[in-house]
Order: C-alpha cells, then structure tokens, then sequence
C-alpha cells in the first residue's frame, strides 16, 4: 500500500508550519526574567531603546563602619581609573572584668611578649605587593567614644590623636594571612599577629594592676584609649585588608610564666583582652584622593551626557541617570523595561588594577525626588522592601553579572528591572524621576508601597550584608552614549 502523504503534501505542510513562524514577531532575550508575555494571539511585540543622559559625581554623603562590620585597613596607591585611597582603624580593648589581676603569683610572673591579633577576612587589590603597618597608641587625650558611630570619611573633623608606636614597621604580607597558626593556645588560620615591644608587654603584665589601670573600666581607659593602626603611603602597597573586630579570631594576648607559691616548675600561660562590641569604641577612616585620576575628568557637572561614568563604593562616586524619553511615551502594554549598564574594560590595565579591582557586588538604583536635599527613594513599584525578607534584589536586580562579549572574555554588567515603574508611567503618568546609581555600604532608603497602596514614607536600612563592604568595589560604566557599551533603557512592549 503507497502512502497518500506524498512529497508534494509534505512540501505544503512544511510550508505552512514556516508562515506560521514567519507571523509571529521574536522577542529577543532580556537581561532579566523569561516568559515575557502570555501566548495571546494577535498581540503583537516589539522592542525600543531609550536613550539616557548619565553625570558621575562625588558622594559626600556619611558613611558609617559599625562594630560586627568588617573594617578595611591599607593603601591603594596606584589605580589609574579611581585614584588613591587609605585606610586605617582605630578600637578599644579591654580585659574580661574589673577589677583584674594576671592570673598567677605575682611575684613570680615573668613577662615573655605581647601580640596584637586581629581576625583577616579577606583582601581587596593586588596582594603581591606587602603593606607597611604602623601601630601606635590612641591619645587619651582624644579618647574614642564608645555611644557614637564615627563617619568613615570624615577623620579629619573628630582629631583623634596618637601619641607613640607600640611596635617597630610591620611588613604584611598578604597571602600569608591565611595560613594556619598552630600553638599550645590556639588552632587557628586568617590572622593578623604583630608582635608588640617587649616595654608594652611589661606595661600591661607586670607594671597595671588593681591599684591602677586595671582597678575599673574608666581608669584603664585613662591609662590606654586604645589602638591605632595606619599604613605607610609612601609603600607600594594596592590593596586592602578585611579586619573583623568583633570576631573572636581578634584579641590582644599577653604571653606570661609564672609558678604557684612554693612551686619550682613555672608555667606560661596567656591572658586574653579583647574588643568588646557593646562597650568599645571603635572607627574605621577611608580617605580618596582623586587627584591625577581619569575619573577627576569625569565628574564636572554639565548638561551633556558622559560617555564614561564611574560607581565606586562608598565612600566614592555615583551616577546621576535621567531618561527623558519616558515623558512622551505613549500608553502601552510593558512587557519588560531595564535598564542595562556595562563595564568599559580598561584596556591599558587590563591584565593588573582593571583584573584585581573588581566591580562592586551590588550597586543600588534609587529614585531622586528632592532635588533639594538629594536623598535615595525607592524607584516607585518596582524597588520593594519586606520587613522579613529584605529588599528584592533577585527581582529589581543589582547584582553584578558577568558577561562575555567579542572581545573580553568577562566584563561586568548590571541589570534593573523598571517595568513597572514603566508602566505607570504611561498609564497613570506617574512622575518621572532623576534616578542614582550607586554602591552602597551601610545606608538608607526612603521607602513607599508599591500602586495601588497609600502609605506614608518610611526609612529602611541597608547593611553590607545587602550591598557592599566599605571601600570595596569600583566600575568604569558605559554612559549614555559610549559607542559600544552604552547605558540603556530597553523597553519591551505591545501597543494597546
């Protein structure tokens, strides 16, 4: 028996299956999300690109390192795109309790050394080159404040003072941080350990006692405000460090022998003083000097619209982004907008600062509504914030991806879904809004429920948790009109 579908119906039914696809319009891939529109027939789908005007300006705003944040401490001395940058910190520890005593006979205690240690997260920048680390004594003079949370880039206005080292130049070298340290005391790894002058471990073995500085808390604090430690400029240090305070890897140890009464054998023991994150003052000061930087060329505020612009954690620089074309928009059916910012590689240091100065983790889209006092807002009905859960960041987006485009094996990009900010501005013409690009540590938000619910304002926190640490992260970005990585509002849509 011959089969009744012959080539000739097969001809037709693949040509018809063709017309079919040939219909339908494509939807090109988005940055964010699948599945942009139901299976409807007759609605038919397009794609537009809006263009937008970027400016980079500097962040004066105040930032704050608080006590369970990871601190950051070193020097940035070359970096062509951002300029310099240091860091250095400054804590209070104490002993366990007051009144206190070292534990043993104290006649018979010996002073063996003293060691400043402190728990190493992890480093920012070229750790092949070593830092230079100065450790002195805060000035009880200018003692810290435990009740107030220091700005880190303000050091200059609290004039916290030292008054002499505590130890000779410490050369650091980063990749040895985390190696293992194993003693009679501890098993341990990712610790900074700096020896200390064999006079400073006199002064708290054998010379403070319960009649002095260890009799109260106010008293030790008159006799010792605490550490200080910087790093040498003048090195060629690129990199930063990640210190934990709170973490129980950071202590001040007092390594000591001693022999109970009558007792011939001695013993060495260690006594632990530690920062205490409820009662001990602690700052943390970033300072940038952009001087000689390309980024100083960037950031003149004018009208025209910069190819280039430049995000660097706080404290450091944000872009001011305006989309015109939204106001003329007419109604329509929003599928998808997003805007998509990408990195422009740096080309001459591609292979050293541009490889390990890496983008910011996260960098936050919020919407200027004063002008005035040039505070963050949520962008409205796409930005959303839950009392349990957080931002939605999965969602509106933020996080840095990496691409891959002809050329670059890995740039990074960053991706905000606007739809239905979009949206309500052609439907209910919403106001349009200045939006700001920036990476922020520990700040705050101006937050309002998303359409159709009426509530008033509220302020809601962000930690490093939920962006970056301090200092850490910069990206050069396309502006909005670089000729190949541009800024862009991509907007898919139907008409009504």
């Amino acid at each position: 028996m011959h089969s009744k579908f012959t080539v000739r119906n097969f001809i037709g039914f693949f040509g018809l299956i063709l017309m079919v696809f040939m219909s339908c319009t494509k939807v090109p891939s988005t940055e964010l999300g699948a599945g942009l529109i139901p299976i409807i027939d007759g609605v038919i789908t397009k794609d537009t690109i809006l263009d937008v005007i970027t400016d980079t300006y500097m962040d004066n705003d105040s930032v704050r390192v608080y006590e369970n944040d990871n601190h950051v401490l070193g020097a940035i001395t070359n970096d062509p795109l951002f300029g310099r940058t240091s860091a250095s910190m400054f804590f209070e520890v104490a002993p366990p309790f007051f009144p206190y005593a070292i534990p043993g006979a104290k006649d018979s205690i010996r002073v063996d050394s003293a060691v400043l240690i402190l728990s190493y997260k992890y480093a920012y920048g070229d750790t092949s080159a070593p830092l230079r680390l100065t450790v002195s004594e805060i000035d009880p003079a200018t003692p810290l404040n435990a009740s107030f949370n220091y700005a880190a880039n303000y050091q200059a206005a609290y004039n916290i003072r030292t008054k002499g080292t505590l130890a000779d130049p410490v050369t650091l070298f980063i990749p040895r941080l985390k190696d293992s340290v194993i003693n009679r005391y501890e098993r341990a790894s990712h610790q900074v350990r700096i020896k200390l002058r064999s006079d400073v471990a006199r002064r708290f073995i054998s010379i403070y006692d319960t009649t002095s500085a260890y009799r109260t808390d106010s008293a030790f604090k008159s006799l010792f405000a605490g550490f200080a430690l910087s790093v040498d400029q003048s090195a060629p240090s690129n990199a930063l460090i990640h210190i934990n305070l709170a973490d129980t890897n950071t202590k001040f140890a007092l390594y000591y022998n001693s022999s109970s009464a009558g007792a011939t054998v001695r013993d060495t023991s260690v006594a632990y003083f530690r920062f205490n994150s409820f009662s001990g003052g602690n700052a943390n000061f970033v300072t940038r000097n952009r001087v000689g930087a390309e980024i100083a060329k960037y950031t003149a505020t004018t009208n025209k619209s910069d190819s280039i612009v430049y995000v660097q954690a706080a404290p450091g620089s944000y872009v001011r982004v305006r989309i015109p074309g939204l106001k003329g928009l007419s109604n329509r059916i929003i599928h998808k907008a997003e805007l998509i910012a990408e990195q422009v590689p740096d080309d001459a240091n591609i292979f050293t600062t541009d490889a390990y100065m890496a983008p910011p983790r996260y960098l936050l889209l919020s919407a200027i509504v004063d002008t005035i006092e040039n505070r963050k807002y949520n962008v409205p009905n796409d930005y959303i914030f839950s009392p349990n859960q957080g931002p939605n960041k999965s969602n509106f987006g933020g996080s840095v991806l990496s691409k891959s485009v002809p050329g670059y094996a890995r740039i990074a990009g960053y991706t905000f879904d606007l739809s239905r900010y979009v949206q309500g501005i052609v439907t209910r013409k919403d106001n349009v809004h200045t939006l700001r690009l920036s990476a922020p540590v520990n700040d705050s938000i101006l937050y309002k429920d998303p359409y159709p619910q009426v509530s008033a304002v509220q302020v809601y926190y962000l930690n490093p948790q939920d962006g970056n640490d301090v200092a850490t992260g910069r990206v050069r970005l396309g502006g909005g009109t670089h000729t190949r990585f541009r800024m862009r509002l991509r907007i898919i849509f139907s008409r009504i």
